[in-house]
């Protein structure tokens, strides 16, 4: 296992109450199966609606950790699993990719589109801005380079009208979950290194608990199914956001062991052709 383990617990524009906590239990629980020290960074900030902009100001110390952990990640010859309480923790991220894997293409697991910007937002959330901020369509202060035509945005299917339109004229590619299989994703992969990010969202609700719901997502065993068909020793980087910690504990125990059936395909191939997912 030559992954470096990093946990984001610094607030991340967190509007949801569980998701530092979802991003705890995730990390001990990746740390116990895969024998992998943790790096806890950030300071925690309650949850809160607030716009973008102050958001973006309240992460700056856990943005400013989290991409000086996956840039010495990267150097080392190492693979970040950066798993985060929300996707805002990419805006830490990509950039370094950009800079230090440039051929890297992105597979981006969502359900939506994360590509608004400041002028086009209709929720002034944070989170929605991600890929468009990483592309340099705003300014982020952390730094943008990768270029929309290495983007895959697998499982989107809440997109606002202004930025599916965005998406459309950047070049992104986007695989609604009727036509997210693993052959349409691997046939755009190609034969090149990969930077692999899933919001837990991607999914089905009632699998595996997010802040926001989304219909019609993808079953477990077709996104188990697709990482199956990502060769492991391509995939540079893995990120996992947004488990909103349920209050039961059996729920939460199913999802934790869940998160680590549908990632084995990467982390740990050899037990994942032999085990189907759960769900």
């Amino acid at each position: 296992m030559d992954y470096d383990l990093i946990v984001s617990q610094g607030r991340l524009a967190d509007r949801s109450p569980h998701a530092l906590l979802g991003a705890r239990l995730a990390g001990e629980r990746f740390a116990r199966r895969y024998g992998l020290r943790t790096r806890k960074l950030g300071t925690p900030y309650p949850n809160s609606a607030d716009g973008w902009s102050h958001a973006l100001g309240q992460s700056r110390e856990t943005l400013t950790a989290l991409q000086n952990a996956v840039s010495l990640s990267l150097e080392s010859g190492r693979k970040p699993l950066m798993i985060a309480n929300s996707c805002v923790a990419s805006l830490a991220s990509l950039p370094v990719v950009a800079r230090k894997r440039p051929a890297a293409k992105i597979l981006w697991f969502d359900a939506h589109g994360d590509f608004n910007t400041p002028e086009i937002t209709r929720s002034g959330y944070l989170g929605g801005m991600v890929l468009a901020g990483a592309c340099g369509l705003w300014k982020t202060e952390s730094g943008g380079g990768i270029s929309p035509r290495n983007l895959l945005i697998v499982g989107a299917r809440d997109l606002d009208p202004a930025e599916a339109e965005l998406l459309t004229q950047a070049g992104v590619t986007v695989l609604p979950p009727r036509s997210a299989t693993p052959e349409a994703v691997a046939q755009w992969a190609g034969g090149g290194p990969l930077w692999v990010h899933i919001d837990w969202d991607v999914l089905e609700p009632g699998h595996i608990p997010a802040p926001y719901k989304v219909n019609q997502g993808l079953a477990p065993d077709r996104l188990k199914a697709i990482l199956e068909a990502i060769p492991a020793n391509r995939v540079e980087g893995l990120e996992l956001a947004e488990f909103e910690a349920p209050d039961d504990p059996e729920a939460r125990e199913a999802a934790l062991r869940l998160m680590i059936k549908l990632t084995e395909p990467l982390l740990d191939p050899q037990t994942a052709r032999t085990a189907p997912a759960a769900g």
